[in-house]
């Protein structure tokens, strides 16, 4: 089995109200997508304008990350917000610190 980067990350819209949590091998053509979809209502996280991104961390395994994914998924959102905050305790939009 072959290591990649695979990407859980959570993104928020412009006022911090909703919080999305996705996952991807590509973090920056992700987030250029959920931002040239923002208003959208055909996908969740466009319809909610949650285009920027507050939370990540690398797997080097999509099966990991998978699963990741879901845990967070499943969690009530004040520890949501408890994980960001760990990385991020003012919730600044880290779109433009992402690189390859």
């Amino acid at each position: 089995m072959k290591s990649h980067n695979y990407f859980v990350y959570i993104t928020t819209n412009p006022k911090r109200t909703v919080v999305y949590i996705g996952v991807t091998n590509d973090l920056q053509t992700r987030l250029g997508q959920h931002y040239n979809n923002r208003g959208n209502p055909k996908t969740w996280a466009c319809r909610y304008f949650c285009y920027n991104l507050v939370w990540w961390e690398r797997h080097g395994f999509i099966e990991h990350a998978i699963e990741r994914e879901k845990e967070i998924k499943k969690w009530r959102r004040e520890k949501k917000n408890n994980l960001i905050e760990q990385l991020n305790p003012k919730w600044r939009f880290l779109n433009q610190e992402i690189q390859d």
